[in-house]
């Protein structure tokens, strides 16, 4: 974080104004005084980052000042300046709080290092602070799967990650989006520095510009302290702004003009902060729809859109199913210290079958709820699964012999016979088939296209050639290579 605010506390007069001088010419904001009593205005006035503080001064000791200081909650830092410089005083101002010893006369090199470690140490604390306060995230959560979709969006990730580009990450809800915006993190070459989420839905609508880009003090009612934003947190590291399709149109122009010049100001400041900072977005939303409605700016997502990232819902991959219940039971059985042995061929039969509305994230507390109630036997079967009595009537049947695969849906039922002037074309019974199976499915493309033996992507072409792309359109495409040539319709 850098520092702005400064304090010269110097009881010689030529020592003093030549420092105020070198400090204003780097852009600093410096008040200077010569006694004990007027620091202690200056700092009842005003919020500072760092004070010079002369060890003899006029009305007392500067220590006294320093060990003062260290019972204040929100301080600055102490860099103590002396003319009569000895190893003994320089260990007891550094044992009583101080940050820096520096001996007159000093050079302006050796300030401009001094200033550099202040800014460096300033930014550690305030992100340290945030982390300290930040709610529990998803340490230890990996991108799970074995799947050609999986690798697929693993090997994308390697390839954008080492770069500098903005990314908007989409999918579905549960789908593990901030999962990848984590990857993306780690093998960039920021990974040493600072990530910082900001949850854009959690955040009430007027207190989100005040997250982003921070206040000055005074600046509304409540604000009193300064307060540095998320971007200067994230400075030289990542900021995930996190369902960004939430954030009112005003701060949308700030957003964008922190894209563009990686510049900002705070609420109620008018100085300009440089941040150095990679961004990252994540959404459930359509934003181009948002685009078309005019809740959501059309150069804000050009700019937020340099590289996007879609993560596939779990049943475009649902083999990974296994995988990732075997990656999740061990995990719960210990937070919940539950003994858990296996999962029963018939539960992973259900699992398998499921639609996962919720996708990755329901399956995960599925499985949690499960490991709690299987009890002392260790072994999950479909009534700890917690689904409902339709979701789990393939129990009543005997499980498949694998264990792995789905259950069959059941046939169609045949059209009843009509009188021969009734009958309808051949395309229109085509039409009214495929109709018949995506209401079965509630929709669901890749299991519609499943139940009528075709691909899915010559049902997603049938249903546009019937121009009814909006009844089905919110059930997403499989998107990977994995899908069935395509084949005939047959209607026999």
């Amino acid at each position: 974080m850098p520092i702005e605010k400064i304090i010269v506390l110097e009881d010689d007069p030529i020592v003093r104004r030549n420092l105020e001088q070198q400090l204003r010419q780097q852009r600093y904001d410096v008040a200077s005084t010569e006694t004990l009593a007027g620091a202690r205005d200056l700092m009842a006035r005003d919020t500072f980052d760092l004070i010079f503080l002369d060890v003899r001064l006029p009305d007392g000791e500067g220590t006294d000042l320093l060990r003062e200081l260290q019972s204040q909650p929100l301080k600055p830092l102490v860099v103590m300046v002396t003319g009569f410089g000895s190893v003994e005083s320089a260990v007891e101002c550094m044992r009583n709080g101080a940050f820096d010893y520096m001996l007159k006369p000093f050079s302006a090199d050796q300030l401009q290092v001094t200033l550099k470690k202040a800014d460096n140490f300033n930014q550690l604390l305030k992100v340290n602070a945030y982390f300290s306060n930040a709610e529990e995230d998803d340490a230890g959560y990996e991108l799970q799967g074995q799947s050609l979709a999986m690798e697929n969006l693993r090997q994308l990730i390697r390839k954008v990650a080492r770069t500098q580009a903005t990314v908007l990450i989409t999918g579905e809800s549960g789908t593990g989006k901030e999962l990848v915006a984590r990857a993306l993190y780690r093998q960039s070459p920021r990974a040493n520095a600072p990530f910082i989420k900001v949850n854009c839905a959690a955040i009430p609508e007027n207190l989100i510009e005040s997250e982003f880009f921070g206040h000055e003090k005074g600046a509304f009612t409540g604000a009193l302290n300064k307060r540095e934003g998320r971007f200067e947190l994230a400075h030289c590291g990542t900021i995930l702004l996190d369902e960004i399709s939430e954030i009112s149109p005003q701060v949308q122009v700030k957003l964008l003009r922190v894209l563009q010049e990686r510049e900002l100001e705070r609420v109620g400041g008018n100085r300009t902060i440089k941040v150095d900072v990679r961004v990252l977005a994540t959404t459930n939303r359509r934003l181009e729809e948002g685009v078309e409605r005019k809740d959501f700016r059309q150069d804000l997502y050009f700019r937020l859109n340099v590289v996007p990232i879609h993560v596939p819902p779990l049943r475009d991959h649902i083999e990974d199913i296994p995988l990732l219940v075997q990656q999740f039971m061990p995990r719960f059985a210990r937070k919940h210290g539950v003994r858990v042995r296996a999962i029963s061929d018939h539960s992973m039969a259900i699992l398998q079958a499921h639609p996962w509305p919720g996708n990755v994230r329901e399956l995960q507390n599925v499985i949690e709820r499960a490991v709690i109630l299987c009890g002392d036997t260790g072994l999950l079967d479909p009534e700890h699964l917690g689904f409902s009595l339709l979701s789990t009537s393939a129990s009543n049947s005997p499980p498949p012999a694998s264990g792995l695969a789905a259950c069959p849906a059941a046939p169609p039922a045949p059209p009843p016979a009509l009188p021969a002037q009734d009958l309808p074309s051949l395309a229109e019974v085509e039409k009214r088939h495929i109709f018949a199976a995506m209401d079965k499915t509630d929709g669901n493309r890749t299991h519609a296209a499943r139940l009528l033996g075709i691909s899915v992507r010559t049902l997603r072409n049938k249903l546009n050639e019937y121009g009814v792309p909006a009844k089905y359109g919110d059930a997403p495409d499989a998107r990977d290579s994995t899908e069935q040539p395509e084949l005939p319709i047959e209607s026999s």
